[in-house]
């Protein structure tokens, strides 16, 4: 039996991101592509993987062809948010098996730029076909959906909407330190709670920006660690979980699927969620950073709320710094951003994060980091542990 590989994450970039109206999808990919191997210090011969989602009739075979590989091992799984999570513990699992030496995961949207442009609206719905038939006629909207499931914890556990605020607060304060970040005026829980209602309890700073962007990862097994320029940064372990379609076979409101990939991630890596010391989490909602954190088990469930309270989320003096350049919520978030928050992980692992580098008591960079994200509402979870080398 040949023996299974280690395998590293050594290459990680974004493209240029927030504002971007002259490029197309493809270019966000190739640009972020092109920047996660020139941070590796590889060449693209070595890639023979490759993994995209979200682009084309036929990606990742298109988006291969535009960045002139021809890879002999590809995933599309689409899973929404969670999808770069799960694409990368693929990715991980086909190295460590030798079907692949180098994988590379690549994202890039212009969700922004094409609403202003006319060329798409603002997405209410995922359609209206299969499940979703009997919900969408009466006004459920994806939106409508994580407020449910938002209100729903606030009757079940007496969360508050000061403390859903909080969130929104500690991820702009460390969006503050981040100068790629789209937004970084601080903001106070008074000012989250006086904007307009989007969508009952979540007001406009509840929810995530709108941007443009792209990231890559590249992966690689372990014998081609020594040739990087960079320092690995281990895949530990990884798990997925899928929970529901239509919110009727929901069977709590409460409970992410983030409670089933998060435990197999940390049972794999054979590490507890107290020894990690940087959380990287899909918000795309206030309530999706408060209620992953519960299933991650960094506190109890129905406790997230006074946890996220008191700072402990920050960059600067926080227990628990979770989303470190500002997240979905101030940062950026150009649709499926599970990529992004891989990339904020590698470099947090790195050292490479300037004035919002996390840091240990000896000031050195922290060695463990959870990323996790979340796709649907609330339907797919894919969660990542990642160690420094």
């Amino acid at each position: 039996m040949v023996a299974r590989r280690k395998v590293a994450v050594v290459g990680v970039a974004l493209s240029d991101c927030g504002r971007v109206d002259d490029a197309t999808p493809y270019a966000l990919h190739a640009q972020a592509a092109r920047r996660a191997l020139a941070d590796a210090g590889l060449d693209r011969s070595l890639v023979d993987g490759f993994a995209s989602a979200g682009l084309g009739t036929l990606a990742p075979v298109e988006v291969a062809e535009y960045l002139g590989l021809r890879p002999t091992w590809v995933d599309s799984t689409s899973v929404g948010g969670s999808t770069w999570e799960v694409m990368a513990a693929h990715a991980a699992d086909a190295i460590a098996a030798r079907h692949a030496r180098a994988v590379l995961l690549v994202y890039g949207s212009t969700a922004r730029a094409d609403v202003r442009a006319g060329r798409r609206t603002g997405t209410l719905s995922f359609g209206t076909r299969g499940p979703m038939q009997f919900e969408v006629p009466y006004g459920h909207t994806l939106i409508a959906k994580y407020a449910m499931a938002a209100r729903r914890h606030m009757i079940e556990y007496g969360t508050t909407i000061e403390q859903l605020a909080e969130v929104a607060v500690q991820a702009r304060a460390n969006a503050a330190l981040n100068p790629e970040a789209m937004f970084r005026t601080p903001i106070t829980v008074d000012e989250v709670l006086s904007g307009p209602m989007i969508a009952d309890p979540f007001t406009k700073l509840h929810c995530c920006v709108r941007s443009d962007g792209g990231a890559a990862v590249l992966l690689v097994a372990e014998e081609y660690v020594r040739d990087c320029r960079t320092s690995p940064v281990w895949v530990l372990g990884s798990g997925e979980s899928v929970s529901h379609a239509a919110m009727s076979e929901w069977p709590d409101f409460t409970v992410s699927p983030a409670a089933v990939s998060g435990r197999l991630a940390f049972e794999r890596a054979g590490v507890r969620p107290a020894e990690i010391e940087v959380a990287e989490i899909y918000d795309a909602f206030t309530y999706m950073t408060l209620v992953t954190l519960e299933d991650l088990g960094f506190c109890g469930k129905g406790e997230g709320g006074a946890f996220v309270e008191k700072g402990r989320l920050r960059v600067e003096g926080g227990e628990l710094p979770v989303n470190t350049d500002g997240g979905g919520l101030s940062a950026q978030h150009p649709g499926m951003r599970g990529l992004f928050l891989l990339v904020e992980a590698v470099r947090q692992l790195r050292g490479e994060c300037g004035e919002r580098q996390v840091r240990r008591r000896d000031d050195s960079p922290p060695r463990l980091a959870v990323a996790s994200g979340t796709g649907g509402w609330f339907c797919s979870s894919g969660t990542m542990v990642l160690g420094a080398g």
